[in-house]
């Protein structure tokens, strides 16, 4: 096991040397293609004939926000809360044993199998991330159309991202900001701010791509268990559930806070008069997870700012 332990550690070591050569080109070709396919199925009519065939009087999706939150979660359940985690388990676990597949087969052969390589470790970490943020995507798309909300819209775009940034972050610091930013979103959409108007679709573009490499690298960081011999399969799977399973709490928590928002409009300046938590100092671990802000992108990227 020691023999083999050591294989699989020069093999990481490697990737770490692969990683700046290739993988953000395929990465960014991987995402593309997890992306375009990551919403498929996903239909805002599909939505809206499921609240009818429950009797509830909606033609369009905008109109699912007149309905009470019963009726939202009686068409809602709870399937995303098991589905999308679990999908990201089983992908974490396939990673762990392509990175530890060499290593299980070492101590075995008496070291006459070779190691997974370099390349091989990285192809797992970026096939892995790539799929990860696809489910990500779809994850939250799929629970803002149960509440009715567009995906594809603009505005909304930047609200999925900012999401799916609350979701995938870990340290006080980098949660903290993206819960601001989530707040500020929030608020311009309850209350139908001007900048939306001035939304461009190639700037939203360019924001989703910079936060998507940004994502991508958050993620391989935070993963790195993965490459833990034999262990890896565990941590992987283990990882990949929590991530998912916070990006999906964080989308129903903002959702359902936004649909009811928009319904009792009081409580809007109750939530933007609320302070912000103080978080304390920033732990030492912290500057592992990077502080990443949608809003801030949005801005250097040429868009609108928010107040």
């Amino acid at each position: 096991m020691a023999k083999g332990a050591q294989a699989v550690g020069k093999g990481a070591r490697k990737a770490a040397d692969a990683l700046p050569d290739w993988s953000d080109t395929a990465l960014g070709s991987m995402r593309r293609g997890v992306g375009r396919v990551s919403r498929a199925g996903l239909s805002p009519s599909k939505v809206v004939a499921s609240h009818q065939r429950r009797g509830h009087e909606v033609t369009r999706l905008l109109d699912l926000r007149s309905l009470d939150l019963e009726q939202i979660d009686a068409v809602r359940g709870w399937g995303a809360s098991w589905s999308y985690p679990t999908a990201a388990a089983l992908s974490g676990a396939t990673a762990g044993l392509v990175i530890s597949g060499g290593q299980l087969a070492v101590p075995i052969t008496a070291g006459t199998s070779a190691a997974p390589s370099g390349m091989a470790i990285a192809g797992a970490l970026v096939g892995d991330t790539a799929f990860v943020l696809g489910l990500a995507s779809r994850a939250v798309g799929h629970i803002s159309l149960l509440y009715g909300y567009d995906p594809e819209e603009p505005a909304e775009k930047l609200f999925v991202m900012s999401v799916v940034n609350a979701g995938t972050a870990v340290s006080a610091g980098a949660k903290t900001a993206a819960m601001a930013d989530i707040s500020r979103l929030t608020q311009a959409l309850v209350r139908r701010k001007s900048w939306e108007l001035l939304l461009d679709t190639s700037v939203v573009a360019q924001v989703s791509t910079k936060l998507a490499e940004r994502f991508a690298v958050r993620l391989t960081k935070q993963g790195l268990g993965k490459v833990v011999p034999a262990a890896g399969i565990v941590l992987g799977s283990a990882f990949n559930w929590a991530t998912l399973e916070s990006i999906v709490d964080v989308a129903n928590i903002e959702y359902r806070k936004r649909f009811l928002l928009e319904k009792y409009p009081h409580l809007a300046d109750d939530e933007a008069t609320a302070p912000l938590q103080d978080v304390g100092e920033v732990a030492p671990d912290d500057e592992a997870d990077e502080t990443i802000s949608v809003i801030d992108e949005l801005v250097d990227a040429g868009g609108p700012d928010l107040p």
